[in-house]
């Protein structure tokens, strides 16, 4: 099994760190991950792919290892965690390269193709939205009522709720079948780094920004359908916070889009690793043999 190396670098004089395997001349895919975790969310699904393809994953600024700097040092937006992540590939010079977004992941995977749609080899969500469709209103509902008043001290009582032990703990089994699956050492390592001092507002700052992310699906869809980059939607269909539907509108823009559901939720990996990994390996050793219609290969 390829080694999984723990690097870091310095970018714009902030650390960031990163999961790197697989050999550089391989096909380079990166995973970009979710709320509120880090590329240890990927600990088991590295090693799979590193097999065939070169791997990175990043700890975005204010999560796992990567840096946290305070609220008034650093702008917590999504516009910056894709800046730092750009400037992350450049560094590490990485310009061809697929994406496997989840959550948060999928919002600055966006960003990244539109900045550089030439760069984008293929596309993997497992539960990253780019639809409304997919957002489960009773989830949803709090957040973006906080991002649009957040000076109402009720509604950001409301997201705190968010941060805390059990609903970290929730994120990770609902909509699991068997949670003797559900490894607690992954939510209790996201919990840990939600709970350190400070990181309460930085969460908090990128709830706000998050209402940035939907006004900008109607140009990422005319991205999908301009380039036809190949994608898959791999889902855990009882997530309760991104629903099924937004992994079937992918396939309004992209009529050729593979769209799987799996027996899980929101953090599907966990439980549905083998399926998810044989669903990947069919996928990327299909498509990134052939050039895309942007000429990607």
């Amino acid at each position: 099994m390829p080694d999984v190396h723990h690097r870091t670098r310095t970018i714009d004089g902030l650390t960031v760190f990163y999961r790197e395997a697989g050999s550089p001349e391989l096909p380079t895919i990166v995973l970009l991950h979710g709320f509120p975790t880090s590329s240890h969310m990927y600990r088991n699904l590295i090693p799979v792919l590193a097999e065939r393809y070169h791997v990175l994953a990043p700890d975005h600024i204010g999560f796992g290892r990567s840096a946290t700097p305070a609220v008034g040092d650093f702008p917590y937006t999504f516009d910056a965690l894709t800046d730092v992540n750009e400037k992350l590939l450049a560094e590490l010079d990485v310009d061809r390269y697929a994406i496997f977004v989840q959550d948060y992941g999928a919002p600055i995977g966006w960003r990244l193709a539109l900045r550089h749609p030439e760069q984008i080899t293929a596309i993997v969500s497992q539960n990253g939205n780019a639809y409304t469709e997919g957002f489960v209103e009773g989830f949803w509902a709090g957040l973006f009522a906080y991002a649009s008043d957040p000076a109402d001290p009720a509604k950001e009582a409301a997201v705190r709720g968010a941060l805390t032990v059990e609903k970290t703990r929730w994120q990770y089994e609902n909509g699991v079948r068997d949670l003797s699956l559900i490894d607690p050492e992954a939510w209790a390592h996201a919990q840990h780094s939600l709970d350190r001092p400070g990181n309460d507002e930085i969460q908090l700052a990128l709830f706000r920004d998050y209402a940035s992310n939907p006004p900008l699906y109607p140009i990422v869809q005319e991205y999908f359908r301009t380039s036809q980059v190949p994608f898959l939607a791999v889902w855990g269909k009882n997530d309760q916070i991104f629903g099924p539907d937004g992994a079937k509108a992918f396939q309004r823009d992209l009529p050729e889009a593979e769209v799987h559901f799996v027996d899980s939720g929101h953090f599907a990996l966990e439980d549905q690793l083998p399926t998810i990994a044989g669903y990947l390996h069919g996928f990327l050793g299909r498509v990134l043999e052939r050039p895309t219609a942007g000429g990607n290969g």
